[in-house]
């Protein structure tokens, strides 16, 4: 897992950049999304590291997947050489891997981040607006929130924003006086 993060930064940076100089972000980002998902599938990733098609059928084959090439041409030849690329040095592989670095990298630059927040009660329309408002004063960018309720914390909750985790939960609390008591 490790190694996809380490080869997919250089490819996912190169995609960023090429497609915020072009005003084509959310063409490529659909793309390689579509593209990421497409290598989960065992018997896709099976073609796209098999010996036995040259680089230009697996690019042919990707491409066609995208619409019917409608996103491809959305994002342009460019993105076809793109892929090109990756075939030529037997990457196709990690188009998952650079499809979330380069998610990573337009959150970013959209000064948007997305917010999970594990409660231990269902947080009504009032509590996530006030959590909304206060997030967005803190961090200083766009929030989106997507809440999960988890019993087994007793009360109050959990906020995880890229690496940041907020553990204000009474299960946090309880295990912080525990280590506190025992050292």
């Amino acid at each position: 897992m490790a190694e996809q993060l380490t080869v997919a930064r250089p490819y996912a940076k190169a995609a960023f950049e090429y497609a915020r100089d072009h005003d084509a972000l959310q063409a490529w980002s659909d793309a390689l999304t579509l593209l990421g998902q497409v290598t989960l599938d065992a018997d896709a990733s099976r073609l796209l590291s098999s010996p036995r098609f040259e680089s230009e059928q697996k690019v042919a084959f990707l491409t066609g997947l995208l619409n019917d090439g409608k996103a491809a041409k959305a994002a342009g030849k460019a993105f076809e050489r793109f892929l090109a690329n990756l075939a030529g040095q037997h990457r196709l592989g990690a188009l998952g891997a650079i499809a979330a670095q380069f998610e990573k990298l337009r959150a970013e630059h959209e000064q948007r981040i997305d917010v999970n927040v594990t409660s231990a009660f269902k947080l009504d329309e009032k509590q996530q607006t006030t959590l909304l408002n206060a997030l967005k004063k803190r961090l200083n960018r766009d929030i989106s929130i997507t809440t999960q309720v988890d019993k087994t914390l007793i009360g109050g909750a959990i906020l995880r924003a890229g690496d940041t985790v907020i553990d204000g939960s009474v299960r946090g609390r309880l295990n912080r006086l525990s280590e506190a008591l025992t050292t």
